[in-house]
């Protein structure tokens, strides 16, 4: 093998190794993207749920508030 010919197959080695990582890069920019954009869902996710939370426990709050209490009912005797 020429010296020419071995500079060619290394080259050629070097590209299809390129292309493989490009290839992988590709991929994990995809994966990456993606897992970014369920994150992102996931937390308006969340900040839904613990408004929600919060209304509920205020309004809990307000109808334990507004109940009578045992200090408010009549006696039986009465």
């Amino acid at each position: 093998m020429s010296l020419s010919q071995a500079l060619a197959a290394r080259f050629e080695e070097l590209e299809s190794r390129i292309a493989y990582q490009e290839h992988w890069l590709e991929t994990l920019d995809e994966a990456v993207a993606s897992q970014e954009r369920r994150l992102a869902q996931l937390e308006r996710i969340n900040a839904l749920m613990q408004k929600t939370l919060r209304e509920q426990q205020r309004a809990l709050q307000e109808a334990d508030m507004t109940a009578p209490g045992p200090q408010d009912e009549m006696p039986p005797h009465y």
